[in-house]
């Protein structure tokens, strides 16, 4: 018996050293397999603050996790980017990944283009809409080599800012103006409805124009100069960005309107100037935390490559509540740490291939709120 015991024992012991040395060797594998190499194909301008502080915080995840990342501006021209996209299948030397957003609706015509490359894709920010997957399929589907996407709650951030803007108010009956995004953007769009479920909750609100400010702050206080000349009684003020927001700030200014007293504004974005503006109450409702996604991405690209897929941890198309509504104080922080190069976190602390114990990675905006 006393024998018998000893070789239960013996055998068990051999069992937890197999599977030691077997994790072992599979975390030697996923650890010495080459860097990843992305490129980002970024719909924005070279010089737009939103979008270098995107491709910053993209860097600096890339930085943590000893990936390789080249951004590609597309200077805010579908053309010009899907040039870049050629561009890149000519290389000799080709990325591991390329990630793409669903800006002028491209997406289809960038996974047709790489349909037979062995560069892998995935879409961030803003992913094919459902009438597009309707005609195309989702990812892992007709397209194989499109892997996933990431995109924010902008629905959810569109209806957040219209319900905190309509509270401004307490129940009295007010009209609203609307600028929204570039036409045929699923981002602008989302927010938008947004807006519109929101406007749906409260009857008293009445919605007198929504113009489309295609994110620029010029065209925005053009047409805010003739729309609150039309309806002097506008009282709040919905921008699915900050720019048009500030557009909109100049024109009521010029008319003898105050903002945060006479007139309420709400926008969405990340800027120091719009972070500032949250501070001294001339913007009363601030949405932020999608400039964080790329980062997101770049986990979930790194994860992938070491051979630990994040459809296991969340699935494959992620929508993840990014945003967050911001009170002064969080605007005052988040305004100090994005004045320091870089970023203040670490990486690899939501990384699977370092924290095993991940299951779903649930990214948001709130650990750089801490």
């Amino acid at each position: 018996m006393f024998r018998s015991a000893l070789a239960v024992i013996g055998t068990l012991c051999l069992l937890v050293f197999s599977q030691l040395v077997l994790a072992a060797a599979e975390n030697a594998h996923v650890k010495s397999k080459a860097p990843a190499s992305v490129v980002f194909l970024n719909p924005g301008f070279s010089d737009e603050p939103f979008w270098v502080s995107y491709s910053a915080f993209m860097q600096a995840a890339a930085d943590d996790l000893g990936m390789h990342l080249e951004v590609i501006y597309g200077e805010r021209d579908s053309q010009r980017l899907l040039e870049s996209a050629r561009s890149l299948m000519a290389r000799d030397k080709q990325p591991d990944y390329l990630v793409f957003v669903n800006e002028m609706y491209t997406a289809p015509q960038l996974l047709r283009l790489f349909a037979e490359s062995p560069i892998k894709l995935f879409s961030l920010h803003s992913t094919l809409t459902l009438e597009q997957q309707q005609i195309i399929g989702g990812s892992r589907g007709q397209y194989r080599n499109w892997i996933g996407s990431l995109v924010p709650n902008d629905e959810q951030a569109g209806y957040w800012m219209a319900k905190a803007l309509i509270g401004k108010l307490e129940g009295q009956p007010a009209s609203l103006l609307a600028f929204a995004g570039v036409r045929f953007t699923p981002s602008a769009t989302l927010r938008e409805d947004g807006l519109r479920r929101a406007l749906r909750e409260h009857p008293e609100i009445k919605l007198q124009q929504v113009l489309q400010g295609e994110w620029k702050r010029q065209r925005a206080y053009e047409q805010a100069q003739l729309v609150l000349a039309r309806y002097p009684e506008v009282r709040l003020v919905w921008s699915a960005n900050d720019e048009m927001a500030f557009g909109v700030m100049q024109a009521a200014r010029e008319l003898g309107k105050q903002p945060g007293k006479d007139i309420y504004l709400a926008a969405l974005n990340n800027s120091d100037e719009v972070l500032q503006a949250r501070i001294d109450g001339t913007l009363s409702v601030l949405a932020s935390g999608h400039f964080t996604l790329g980062g997101w991405a770049m986990v979930m690209l790194h994860d992938y490559h070491k051979g630990l897929d994040f459809a296991a941890r969340g699935g494959k198309d992620r929508v993840d509540p990014l945003f967050s509504l911001l009170d002064v104080k969080q605007a005052a922080h988040l305004q100090k740490l994005l004045k320091v190069p870089g970023s203040t976190l670490d990486f690899r602390q939501f990384s699977a291939v370092y924290r095993p114990q991940i299951r779903d990675y649930g990214f948001s905006i709130k650990p750089l709120l801490q």
